[in-house]
């Protein structure tokens, strides 16, 4: 770690020495200063448009916007009377006339209060009516409305109206502009629970906003091509003691029950939260793929019983206005209940006929356990932040998979218990060195470790064809990274810039049965840059550059059977190294008089691309066998168009438009269907590149019939798009709901009925290795009913912590 601090030591040296300090010596007419602060919250309000008019408003003097704590300085401020107005989308636009003289050339307005266009409720952290959409320096916020929560119950049925959002609604897997290669976080924290558990589990309704880091900065880690995916909860801070409550019904084919609780209770120097949340159900999935050449066709039924738990439990301790410390703990549990049949027909010799039976019994435990240190100096933003993260994750799964008819294929079992742990530490130090720059250094240990017990009462084929028992299997895959980073950034009236470089040592640990399957052990630096221009009040410009990495996951690396049907088997591949990313974007937003337009264009260089690879068994040449591996550098490139705007009272509008694509590489292949010869000789190994072009269309109405009565319609469409496997046809529908508050808006009632038309579904067609055609359809016709009731004091007191990551960390009645 000495050539680590030694080069960050150089950075900094060469960053300050090549930013000096502004020339103080200027005169200039006159200057104002303060600070932006939401009225209610009581919080600093970043990137808010400062605009300087003349005193009738008739002209634009000058302008900026302000820092991430608020802060604003304008300079050259002509004497006399002038129109000073702070904008922000959202709020009520701010004016007051202040007067530059001989006497008053440094103005000090101090706090200035921006209050939200929408009803408060005194004590209450309000949900804005509509959902809208602003452009930082290094992410795009989503700010959750009523609109949106509308939509779903729980995070995993929101996601899909997230601009360049999608989430595969048999699986749960999300992905950004295309790739699932996108990591989720919560509050600023990465989860050991899977991220389709996690989503189901938090309401909705606690959602505060949406982070698409799709460019991050050094201070992130640099996994995920895509990105990172960070979900903000809403916070409660008020005074006494007061909480959510929050139910919900969900019924297509069968019924699902969800339901939250937060308290919390703020006295003195003490801020003590809990949390208990639930999401109970059943989900139905079907589908069929049909060969083409062989005439015959698989049936797939499943169902799956589901039950999970969240409890949390915390305490915030102010010591005093410049020592905090804070503790908490997240339990989260899970069991699950699967069965499943599949049918294997062959329509031209029926006696062939077989079908599968599956079921399973899974459960597991996540236990979280955060310690947070945060020490304030005397200069304002001025901090030292030290936080510890230990994660515990057990999971076992007993799986029965039974065979009938004309098969060789033998019944078996699989038990497999997976134990995973999680250590982060990390230490992060922030000074505003002047009033336009800011310096952040950090340091941070990641230790994993993850043991897959494999045990089978099954048989397989050896190598020469004959069935023996299937080998008992241990597998151990550790990783140990240390890291360090250093951010500087500074803001000169229109233009603004950060820039920030992060140094990783890597070293992954692979055994299988004792025996070292894999290791790799590397040190890689990934700079970052970002460059903003604000030409007016209404107008932002921003390119930025980042490097980032994807270590393969547990599923990919895993060497153990993760599922197998008698046409098809999926293992991982031990030997696959990261592929690594350097990501290029421009963004564009636009302020308008009722709304805003943010547009955007990104191009992705990426190298040693991870993907999938189809390859016949070589043991039953009518089987496949799915895994992963490495492959040739590619690239993709994409952009977003997303709008917001509200055309009358009653009536606004968000829509997005995303197009991405991206060339992929991977490894199929065939037998040769010219003879009847059953030999490797007969096999075709062909490297496949596809050309993915895909794109996906959304559109919000929200209709406010009453102030208490809101309707919304929400559509989505997504075009075909090509993958190594499949051509997937395009899928399209349509959402509606219904909320209505009362008990001047501490309560909600939600109710919607979700795909309309019925006509959700994944369907697809596929030449190799086989010409097949299939779909897969799930219970996306639903209606949900919820409740939402909020109660306790309405002493408004919010308490300032570190956002980590720039992500909102207080924690008061959240979740997770």
């Amino acid at each position: 770690m000495r050539k680590v601090i030694l080069l960050f030591a150089l950075f900094i040296y060469s960053a300050i020495s090549a930013n000096p300090l502004p020339n103080t010596t200027d005169v200039v007419v006159g200057t104002i200063t303060g600070t932006i602060v939401d009225k209610t919250l009581q919080e600093p309000i970043a990137y808010a448009a400062i605009v300087i008019k003349s005193e009738d408003e008739t002209t634009i003097i000058t302008g900026g916007i302000t820092e991430e704590d608020g802060s604003f300085e304008i300079k050259n401020v002509p004497e006399g009377k002038i129109k000073f107005l702070v904008q922000f989308i959202g709020y009520k636009t701010y004016t007051r006339l202040v007067t530059i003289d001989k006497d008053h050339r440094k103005i000090d307005l101090g706090k200035v209060f921006l209050e939200d266009e929408t009803q408060e409720l005194a004590g209450v952290e309000v949900v804005a009516e509509r959902t809208t959409i602003e452009q930082k320096i290094d992410r795009k916020v989503i700010n959750v409305g009523k609109d949106l929560t509308t939509s779903g119950a729980t995070a995993a049925d929101i996601m899909n109206n997230i601009p360049s959002v999608n989430v595969d609604q048999q699986t749960g897997d999300l992905s950004l502009r295309g790739n699932a290669n996108v990591r989720v976080m919560v509050d600023g924290k990465l989860s050991n629970v899977p991220v389709a558990q996690l989503l189901k589990q938090i309401p909705s309704s606690s959602i505060k906003s949406i982070e698409l880091i799709t460019n991050p900065s050094a201070k992130y880690n640099p996994e995920g091509m895509s990105g990172i995916i960070n979900i903000v909860l809403h916070k409660n801070a008020n005074n006494g003691f007061n909480g959510t409550l929050n139910t919900g019904l969900t019924v297509g084919e069968e019924a699902k029950f969800n339901s939250s609780l937060d308290l919390n209770n703020r006295t003195g120097k003490f801020n003590i939260y809990g949390n208990i949340g639930t999401n109970i159900g059943k989900y139905v999935n079907d589908g069929n793929i049909f060969r083409v050449e062989e005439n015959s066709e698989q049936i797939f039924q499943f169902l799956n019983n589901n039950k999970s738990y969240l409890y949390k439990l915390g305490v915030d301790f102010y010591l005093n206005d410049y020592h905090t410390i804070s503790i908490f703990t997240n339990q989260n549990s899970f069991k699950g209940k699967g069965t499943g049949l599949t049918d294997i027909l062959y329509y031209n010799d029926t006696q062939r006929n077989q079908n599968q039976l599956f079921s399973n019994l899974q459960d597991n435990l996540s236990e979280q356990y955060n310690f947070d240190y945060k020490l304030n100096f005397k200069k304002e933003g001025h901090n030292i932040e030290l936080e510890v993260d230990y994660n515990r994750f057990n999971e076992g799964e007993d799986a029965n998979f039974a065979t009938q008819g004309n098969t060789t294929f033998p019944n078996y079992k699989d038990f497999v218990d997976t134990k995973r742990q999680q250590t982060i530490a990390n230490l992060d130090y922030v000074n505003p060195l002047d009033s336009i720059s800011k310096l952040e250094l950090g340091v941070e240990a990641r230790i994993f470790e993850t043991n897959v017990d494999y045990a089978s009462t099954g048989l397989t084929f050896n190598n020469s064809g004959a069935l023996v028992p299937t080998p008992d299997t241990d597998f151990i895959y550790g990783m140990d990274i240390y890291s360090a980073y250093a951010t500087f950034g500074q803001n000169f009236k229109k233009w603004s810039y950060q820039g920030g470089v992060r140094v990783e040592n890597v070293e992954v640990k692979a055994d299988t049965n004792t025996v070292r399957a894999f290791t790799d052990k590397y040190t890689q630096i990934y700079p970052s840059a970002f460059v903003t221009y604000s030409p007016s009040e209404k107008n932002q410009y921003q390119v930025s550059v980042s490097r980032r990495v994807d270590r393969p996951g547990l599923q990919q690396v895993n060497p153990i059977r993760e599922w197998a049907t008698p046409l098809i088997s999926s293992f991982g591949n031990p030997s696959l190294v990261p592929q690594f990313t350097n990501s290029y974007e421009l963004n564009y937003t636009r302020r308008l008089e009722n709304g805003s337009i943010t547009t955007g264009l990104f191009y992705r260089s990426i190298n040693n691309e991870i993907n999938r690879a189809v390859y016949v068994d070589r043991l039953d040449l009518n089987k496949l066998i799915l895994t992963f591996d490495n492959f040739d550098n590619t690239s993709a490139y994409g952009m977003e168009l997303s709008l917001n705007y509200k055309f009358t009272k009653w009536w606004s509008v968000n829509g997005s438009f995303d197009m991405f694509s991206q060339t992929q590489r991977g490894i199929t292949e065939s037998l040769v269907t010219d003879n009847s010869s059953t030999t490797i000789d007969d096999i075709i190994v062909e490297k496949v590149e596809v050309e993915n072009t895909a794109w996906n269309l959304r559109l919000n109405n929200s209709l406010k019939a009453t102030k208490n009565l809101t309707f919304q319609v929400f559509g989505f469409y997504r075009g075909a798009n090509q993958n190594i496997q499949f051509k997937v046809k395009p899928m399209y529908f349509i959402n509606t709901g219904a909320r209505y508050n009362f008990a001047e808006g501490k309560g909600t009632i939600s109710l919607n009925f979700n795909d309309v038309f019925n006509t959700m579904r994944f369907a697809f067609d596929g030449k190799l290795p086989f010409e097949q055609t299939g779909q897969f359809t799930w219970e996306s016709r639903t209606v949900y009913a919820g409740l939402s009731y909020m109660f306790g004091s309405n002493k408004n007191r919010v308490a300032q912590r570190k956002r980590r990551d720039n992500n909102t960390k207080e924690n008061g009645g959240g979740i997770l």
